[in-house]
């Protein structure tokens, strides 16, 4: 077992009974004597919770750190404010080669179509699966006006013609947020098309489009005999290897040759030939025109044509040929598909004219999709504009009233293209992976429970060797998570700091503080309790974008009301700042007035830091939402997590004049004005921006 999960679980104490088995699977590198468990609210749907006997509770902070305290108490690593997003295990992906792959069978690493806003809009860019994992959760049905159907938790998130929804949420109260109804139409091309099945008729039809468009098959006749000939040479390897592969199944022997090399205006060619009679004679046949063509001979011809003669560029799609019988075949077929096209003949001496397919993105998806063509470059939309007109409009958000497998994925640009429309996915965060557990997935889902830190507290207060220092909690993860509710080991924490009248302080954006006050006030009869919220702005649009797994900043300023009520003085963290979107005068004001408002007794200004795991999804983020602050930002954040120390001092200036104007002076703090402030990481580490 790895050192760092010795570490932090106590071994099973002699003699004691063994625990009940674990409700689900161990983790990997399982912690000895955890009790593993789920629970069927909804709050807690798809979360694990590993129930540990610490060794120990009261930490001590690296001596690296920069935060302004020594000790700290974590009774829970992990958080159940992270996100959870989730799809049905077969919704199709798609993938960056222009085929779909089922969710569930994503692998880290794969490349895949995501979005990110470029000038005036969104755009298909090719990115990468960082995470995958699973959970089960209660699932709806989304129907769109198109018929598609998306399997989905009431978490997860689409994009509309209104921006990010959830599937459900509501209007007001704890569960308020922007979710989907009737009124909202998805953003995408629509349900994915299925793709062929690879059978004998689906490669009689290949090959017929592929070598009537692009091979010469010649038989020549002379006086002393016939010379038979079959080639067809092409630079794209995946085309050649597909009608080489189908020859050779219909008993078609080729030989591979170097048709041309590479040069710097073309790239090499490669070709394949025969030239025995009974070969070329079985490719006669296996190309001849079928008098009652079927869908999959449709569906092959027209993959094998478009790979021979077709083009896909600058958004236009183009087969040209100047045979009309293999003319009359494209249109025949894509007719038969309902996909509109469009004939235009400029007059060419050579009588090669182009079948032009209209429609935009959507049906040239759907074409790739039904067909299958095999050169991938033909088939990218990088680059390509979202602006599809496709009927997309919700009709239906059904719950189906059981609890299934749902899958999510991590991506560089923080979405993807499921079943045809954007949807969001969660961002891994770096926080976790000191436990050895991955840094997305886990990170959400799997909490560590320290269900022994109330009697390890008072085990800690009463050795010898403690001082009786300050002790910061929430620093790390929110104490008052929605796990405190279920667990309640903070009663019994504040209990034995009470008990030992060792002094301590309180950083959380959780209102589930609230139910400790009367602990809260005991303690503070007997030591000194500095109780902080961290509110960074009060923006209701931006927190529902940037941290919407927290209570709302008026909730938190509710709960700040409520404590300077009950006589303490409460410190308000704005953490964090973030540049560009709340650090201006306006925001900063707002602020700092809602501050004063609640009866706050000082605010202290912490701007954004961004460590390694969440820079990487902040940067993500922005990129998708902000395009025009990532300059600003890499040039704040160039030499590492922090801002310059001159953005720092301008931002705490700021904030310190708007104090003064609103009544707020940090020098004036009563029976708090000696503790440590809490720190800035908690607000960085619970950031949440999906």
């Amino acid at each position: 077992m790895p050192m760092r999960w010795a570490n932090l679980a106590a071994p099973p104490a002699e003699g004691a009974p063994e625990r009940a088995a674990p409700a689900t699977p161990p983790l990997p590198l399982a912690l000895p004597g955890a009790t593993v468990r789920t629970f069927d609210t909804p709050g807690f749907a798809g979360m694990t919770f590993y129930e540990v006997q610490a060794k120990s509770i009261i930490n001590r902070v690296p001596g690296a750190s920069r935060v302004p305290f020594e000790w700290t108490i974590n009774p829970y690593r992990g958080c159940s404010h992270a996100c959870v997003y989730c799809l049905g295990g077969d919704t199709p992906i798609l993938m960056a080669n222009g085929r779909t792959k089922p969710l569930q069978d994503l692998e880290i690493g794969d490349r895949i179509y995501g979005t990110e806003r470029r000038g005036a809009y969104r755009r298909y860019v090719v990115t990468t699966v960082l995470a995958k994992w699973s959970t089960v959760k209660m699932a709806y049905r989304v129907t769109l006006a198109d018929g598609t159907t998306l399997i989905a938790s009431g978490d997860h998130r689409f994009l509309s013609d209104r921006g990010w929804k959830y599937v459900v949420g509501a209007m007001q109260g704890s569960a308020q947020r922007p979710y989907l109804t009737t009124n909202n139409r998805l953003i995408g091309t629509g349900r994915f098309s299925d793709a062929p099945k690879d059978s004998p008729d689906y490669r009689r039809g290949y090959l017929c489009g592929m070598v009537r468009g692009d091979a010469n098959l010649q038989s020549y006749h002379y006086a002393t005999g016939s010379v038979h000939r079959f080639r067809l040479a092409l630079a794209d390897e995946e085309a050649l290897r597909r009608a080489e592969h189908y020859l050779a199944e219909a008993g078609v022997e080729t030989t591979r040759f170097s048709f041309a090399p590479e040069t710097p205006q073309r790239r090499a060619i490669s070709a394949i030939r025969t030239s025995r009679r009974g070969n070329i004679d079985a490719i006669r046949e296996l190309i001849q025109w079928p008098a009652n063509p079927g869908e999959e001979w449709r569906r092959g011809f027209l993959a094998g044509i478009f790979d021979a003669e077709g083009s896909c560029s600058r958004g236009i799609f183009r087969i040209s040929n100047g045979d009309d019988e293999i003319l009359d075949q494209v249109l025949d077929s894509l007719a038969h598909f309902g996909f509109r096209t469009v004939l235009d003949d400029q007059g060419l001496p050579n009588r090669v004219r182009s079948v032009r397919l209209t429609g935009g993105i959507a049906e040239r998806l759907r074409f790739f999709h039904l067909t299958d063509p095999a050169i991938i470059r033909k088939r990218s939309i990088e680059g390509t504009a979202l602006k599809c007109q496709a009927n997309l409009r919700v009709t239906s958000i059904e719950p189906l009233g059981l609890a299934l497998p749902l899958w999510d994925i991590t991506t560089g640009t923080g979405d993807f293209i499921a079943n045809g429309v954007v949807s969001h996915n969660c961002f891994a965060r770096n926080t976790h992976t000191y436990l050895d557990l991955d840094a997305g997935a886990d990170f959400d889902q799997k909490v560590i429970v320290k269900v022994n830190a109330g009697e390890l507290v008072r085990r800690e207060l009463a050795a010898p060797r403690w001082r009786g220092a300050h002790i910061a909690m929430g620093t790390n993860v929110d104490c008052y998570q929605r796990a405190e509710g279920r667990y309640q080991l903070m009663p019994q924490i504040i209990a034995a700091l009470r008990d030992f009248a060792n002094p301590f302080s309180i950083l959380t954006k959780g209102t589930l503080l609230l139910r400790d006050l009367p602990l809260l006030r005991q303690a503070a009869e007997v030591t000194r309790v500095g109780v902080s919220y961290s509110v960074g702005f009060v923006d209701e649009r931006l927190w529902r974008a940037v941290e919407p797994g927290t209570p709302s900043p008026r909730r938190r300023l509710d709960a700040v009301r409520r404590l300077t009520d009950a006589g303490f003085s409460v410190g308000v963290l704005m953490a964090p700042i973030l540049p560009g979107l709340s650090d201006d005068d306006e925001s900063i004001d707002a602020t700092v007035a809602a501050v004063a408002a609640a009866g706050a007794t000082s605010v202290s200004a912490i701007p954004l830091h961004l460590r390694p795991g969440a820079r990487e999804w902040y940067a993500n983020w922005l990129a998708r939402e902000f395009p025009h602050l990532v300059p600003r930002y890499r040039e704040l954040y160039r030499a590492g997590s922090y801002a310059p120390q001159a953005y720092q001092r301008e931002l705490t200036a700021r904030v310190r004049i708007a104090a003064r104007r609103h009544g707020l002076h940090r020098g004036e703090r009563g029976e708090n004005r000696d503790l440590p402030e809490p720190p800035s990481p908690p607000a960085a580490e619970q950031l949440t921006l999906l």
